[in-house]
């Protein structure tokens, strides 16, 4: 290996004569750094969704990671495999060739690493860079990596009730206070390794422009800011605004996304540590709003430290309607304010978090491990309505979590754990290990037990429920990949809820797996098929009998077809069907029929779908999703009968010009009305404009 990259680094220049075909119109040691089709590359990690994975979570993360691109001879091995671009052979392959060889000298010098095929690196680039040298702050302030400006709006052209006039004859006369426009923009100012600056501000249809310091409203419903200082010597990072943590296996500091179960299924069992990140999305919680710091005390050692200070969004109920004293019941979390009982909520709690992280992170070491705290606290009790599935829910002012997490990696074997108490008592554990059984064979198994007790707000730890509470359960997914051709994943999670959940009025079990096959003949062709399953248990709504529970079945099977050229055309190919059944009863079934067009000429890409689906009810509706603007996405659910299509022009008529213009539309062929409350639509069709114009300094 020391020979090859020895050959590569005194004979670059044969390396960059084939590269200027993988990265065309490029200098000698970076290639240009293009967009890549995050919606088709998520639909790859995600290929069967369902609601159940936050979209907006889902798409910020890559976004961010988009970017903010990590540094080839600063990123860790953590790092490298939360991108989930490498399999876990590529990642240790990547740190032994860095290792052996030393600093890289060009992204080209990636082509020189074994296992790396041109299929990899060209999903890998637009995902890292290069920093020859750490820059000095006035160099970096002078030669930004990242400099844009982006804006859009968008607005559904029927007309909802919400913004129709009250009707007369209707007892309701609550209409949405704002205009039906969409509208965001997001400002960024980076150099990757060095700092970071950026300000977003959104406001939803029906929103209004508001002016409230008190309740953190300054102009557009949302607004976000950070300034981010990194490696200015023993200060690794310095952030002030609004920011997420990240800690160990993400039990109790996870405040974004983690992928959750999909066609990755080595990989998802493991969480990088990633630190303290900027935060730019819009979704109106899961952050920090303060200061954060992580200082180097020693070469093996990194201590961090943050305190926030935000109001969020309650509901209150007032003392003497169900409770003898004033609490909050609930968190909205959609972010929405456009009539006068969504504005009443709006930031009329307030939040403070504190705590941190003490992490051993030595640099040539298989070992890493640290301890994690954090207390937060709230203006007002958090009290659940008396129900008996709410018995171990959160109940005070007050919770501190703390526990400590490890991951140890011993040749082709990487050994994780996390442990985690809260201050009601309850424990929360997750025990896994991933494993290279054979170099065409991956393995990963998961154990996890996070008892009723046990809160964590931050925490997002591998999961089922939808917060890691009441829930035991067992994951093993394996791989097998005999050729570059041929990729075959599964896996099976098989888990246990001890108490009552909301519609299931005792202990209940599931289980759900994957099946995915994937074959690439050729770089510009790749088909794969996926069945999946998943099963839950809920309360017996049917016949009254001995059995209380009954069992939910949830099945998807696709068939996706893809022919590409890069920088030509994409042809997209999809059949989906699923099925629903709930307990003994009849099961709901659905289909849809998907197909997806890009073409690409010199400053014009036009992309297209028209889409065919048949549902019996909501029940087996399908997700499917669909290409859209660049740091936006689209996942619409298709159910009862009708068709989807779309079109999306970007254009580039100049170099640091770059507009979108969408139109989409999901007509209904027996439906009278779509939607619901407010949001209704009379008639049987649903269409949304949208226009995004960025700006690169």
């Amino acid at each position: 290996m020391n020979l090859l990259a020895a050959f590569v680094r005194k004979h670059a220049f044969a390396f960059v004569i084939p590269a200027c075909f993988l990265f065309p119109h490029s200098n000698a040691q970076t290639p240009p750094r293009e967009d890549p089709d995050l919606h088709a590359f998520i639909q790859d990690l995600f290929p069967a969704t369902s609601e159940e994975v936050s979209s907006e979570e889902l798409f910020e993360f890559f976004f961010q990671l988009l970017a903010d691109p990590l540094d080839i001879n600063r990123i860790t091995e953590d790092q490298l495999a939360g991108t989930f671009i490498l399999s876990s052979a590529q990642v240790r392959s990547f740190i032994a060739y860095r290792s052996g060889t030393g600093p890289f000298l060009s992204l080209y010098e990636l082509q020189a690493i074994p296992g790396f095929d041109l299929a990899t690196i060209r999903r890998l680039v637009p995902f890292v860079t290069l920093e020859s040298k750490p820059a000095s702050l006035k160099s970096a302030l002078q030669n930004p990596t990242q400099h844009f400006f982006v804006t859009r709006t968008r607005r559904i052209l029927e007309k909802q009730k919400g913004f129709s006039a009250p009707d007369a004859a209707s007892r309701s006369v609550t209409r949405y206070a704002g205009s039906p426009w969409q509208w965001y923009a997001r400002y960024r100012y980076a150099r990757t390794g060095a700092f970071s600056i950026g300000l977003t501000l959104e406001k939803d249809a029906g929103e209004t422009w508001n002016w409230n310091p008190g309740r953190q409203a300054y102009g557009p419903d949302f607004t976000s800011f950070h300034l981010q200082l990194l490696n200015r010597g023993r200060i690794k990072n310095l952030t002030i605004g609004d920011f997420q943590v990240h800690s160990g296996q993400g039990l109790i500091l996870a405040s974004g996304f983690s992928l959750g179960k999909g066609a990755e299924v080595i990989r998802t069992a493991f969480r990088g540590s990633p630190g303290v990140k900027p935060y730019t999305s819009v979704m109106e919680q899961g952050f920090f709003r303060g200061a954060a710091a992580t200082y180097a005390l020693s070469s093996s050692w990194e201590a961090t430290l943050f305190y926030s200070h935000k109001r969020r969004d309650g509901t209150i109920a007032a003392k003497g309607t169900l409770f003898d004293s004033e609490v909050i019941t609930s968190f909205p979390e959609d972010g929405l304010h456009r009539t006068p009982t969504e504005r009443n909520k709006h930031g009329n709690v307030t939040e403070k978090n504190y705590g941190g992280y003490l992490s051993y992170v030595p640099a040539k070491k298989p070992l890493r491990a640290g301890f994690t705290l954090i207390r937060t606290q709230y203006s007002l009790p958090v009290e659940k309505r008396n129900l008996p599935y709410n018995a171990y829910e959160f109940r005070g002012t007050s919770n501190t979590v703390g526990g400590v997490y490890a991951s140890y990696r011993l040749k082709n074997h990487h050994i994780l754990t996390e442990f985690a108490r809260s201050s009601s008592g309850g424990t929360g554990l997750l025990a896994g290990v991933i494993t290279a059984l054979h170099k065409h064979w991956d393995a990963a198994v998961l154990w996890r037990d996070y008892q009723r007790h046990f809160h964590t707000f931050y925490g997002n730890p591998f999961r089922e429920s939808t917060r890691p509470s009441n829930e035991k359960g067992f994951y093993t997914g394996l791989r097998y990949a005999p050729s570059r051709k041929f990729q075959y994943n599964a896996y099976l999670d098989v888990f246990y809820f001890p108490w009552k959940k909301y519609q299931v009025d005792t202990a209940s079990a599931g289980n759900g797996f994957l099946l995915h096959a994937l074959w690439q003949p050729e770089k510009h062709i790749k088909l794969y098929a996926v069945v999946r399953s998943d099963q839950k248990q809920k309360n017996n709504s049917g016949p009254a009998g001995p059995i209380p529970l009954a069992t939910t079945t949830r099945s998807t099977a696709l068939l996706n077809f893809e022919w590409s050229r890069p920088r030509k055309y994409m042809l997209r190919t999809r059949l989906q069907g699923g099925r629903y059944r709930f307990g003994s009863s009849g099961p709901s079934n659905g289909f849809a029929i998907v197909q997806d067009a890009t073409f690409q000429l010199q400053k014009l890409e036009l992309s297209g779908r028209l889409g065919l689906f048949r549902t019996d009810d909501y029940d087996s509706r399908q997700y499917v999703f669909e290409k859209d603007a660049l740091y936006s996405f689209s996942i619409p659910s298709y159910y009862d009968h009708g068709t989807r299509r779309y079109v999306m022009i970007r254009y580039d008529p100049a170099r640091p010009v770059r507009i979108w213009v969408r139109w989409a539309r999901t007509r209904y062929s027996r439906l009278e009305k779509t939607g619901s409350g407010l949001d209704e639509i009379a008639g049987n069709k649903r269409s949304e404009i949208k226009l995004q114009v960025m700006y690169r300094f």
